[in-house]
């Protein structure tokens, strides 16, 4: 096939060709950064695959389990993977976890008891955690239970501000959370390293906190997790990175024994803890979403590289910035107006397998407290290691785009955003 049957073939799709040629001029220069996202995916892969092999791993562990799931070996199997992969003690990984926020609470108010404090050091969290919290009032919060919660503030240009963090950390101090992505936020995800930095720096001045990491879109993205530079707990969703794309529902939390027992026991009941929660049959979907997690995660970094370095020479400001390393697989964009917004998310939706012919349109959802506009056409409902972008409509108006089940649909999906803010003389080619 050559190059005017591939121009051709996007053309059907919507992209015009001075749209297409614009694309393949920026890819061109990223050529080795892809084969570096591609040495991270063969190492986390390995990784992988030597976990399951040391598990021994077999059919028998695919078997579905219904009621109290008692003696579900496929289930502790899958458990005893997560906690080889994030080299962890223990791991609770479960098909009643319903999303990234309910691993958040069950790690949170497992760990957390009346009196005690939780501090974020890296400033406010993420929208759907502040009703858990208490900063926004909510029933059943933390807060109503009696758990205090502070913050420091990251500085301007969004380091960790340390000596506010000495400040903040007290004698009730009990957890401490550090949300790896940027959430609805521009400033900078964190790396491991710096992650590691910051755990090493809160145990200097309380060496029995806990640390946690809502290590959300970070998975996979680099060599190492949180959990091997010392925090207690990573949690995460499985309908992002190490779902795979194929796991429809649920959430991990891997960390220290002792952590994961109580997660497992406020998740069911005291007494019951992990012995309990059939598998319904997801099983398959899980181990092999998790063994074709780094390649998936792979495709989602190149998109997102591609997207900042598509729409960084056209004036809008991109965090990261297209030439800054990767620490998650999330792209903001600034678009600056919401008429910008809702055309990059049109063109993301009409690049979707599913629901392609549907406009998304700004609305109110549970624990925000904006409108958010959505544009997700997804195997998976509000899968984000699909194809997708939301955002608040709020200033400055910036959009976070992730995911892609492949490169390629990934590309698809950021050019066809591009042209409908083209064709809405909303941007300009160089």
């Amino acid at each position: 096939m050559d190059e005017q049957e591939l121009k051709a073939a996007y053309g059907r799709l919507g992209i015009a060709p001075a749209t297409y040629d614009y694309g393949a001029r920026v890819l061109d220069g990223l050529r080795g950064r892809f084969a570096d996202i591609d040495r991270t995916a063969e190492y986390n892969q390995a990784k992988v695959l030597d976990a399951m092999r040391r598990n021994r791993v077999s059919a028998a562990h695919f078997a579905a389990t219904t009621g109290y799931g008692y003696n579900d070996d496929g289930r502790d199997t899958l458990e005893r993977v997560y906690a080889d992969v994030f080299r962890t003690e223990a791991a609770l990984v479960r098909p009643q976890i319903t999303c990234g926020t309910h691993a958040l609470t069950v790690a949170l108010s497992a760990n957390l008891l009346p009196g005690d404090e939780l501090l974020s050091p890296v400033g406010a969290p993420y929208d759907t955690l502040e009703e858990v919290i208490g900063i926004r009032d909510s029933r059943c919060s933390l807060k109503e239970y009696g758990v205090s919660y502070a913050q420091a503030n990251l500085n301007p240009d969004g380091t960790f501000n340390y000596p506010a963090i000495r400040a903040a950390i007290g004698e009730r101090t009990k957890l401490i959370t550090i949300q790896r992505s940027k959430g609805y936020d521009t400033r900078p995800s964190f790396s491991v390293a710096q992650i590691g930095e910051l755990i090493t720096f809160c145990r200097s001045v309380k060496p029995d906190v806990k640390i946690m990491v809502d290590n959300c879109y970070g998975e996979f993205v680099e060599p190492l997790e949180p959990s091997d530079v010392g925090a207690d707990m990573v949690v995460g969703s499985l309908i992002k990175n190490p779902g795979g794309g194929l796991a429809p529902i649920g959430g991990y939390i891997c960390g220290t024994a002792e952590c994961v027992e109580r997660c497992a026991y406020r998740l069911s009941a005291p007494g019951l803890g992990q012995e309990v929660g059939a598998n319904l049959g997801l099983m398959p979907a899980f181990y092999q979403g998790l063994f074709l997690a780094p390649t998936v995660t792979a495709g989602a970094l190149k998109g997102a590289v591609f997207a900042a370095s598509l729409y960084e020479p056209l004036g809008f400001r991109c965090v990261p910035a297209a030439a800054e390393p990767r620490h998650d697989i999330i792209q903001a964009v600034t678009l600056g107006s919401a008429a910008a917004m809702s055309a990059f998310c049109a063109g993301i939706q009409s690049a979707a397998p599913v629901d392609s012919y549907v406009t998304p349109v700004p609305g109110d959802m549970p624990g925000y407290d904006a409108p958010v506009i959505m544009a997700a056409g997804a195997f998976v409902q509000g899968s984000s290691i699909e194809l997708s972008a939301d955002g608040p409509m709020r200033p400055p108006y910036a959009v976070y785009f992730q995911g892609g089940l492949t490169w390629y649909h990934a590309k698809t999906g950021i050019l066809l955003s591009l042209q409908k803010l083209l064709d809405a003389g909303l941007a300009q080619l160089p």
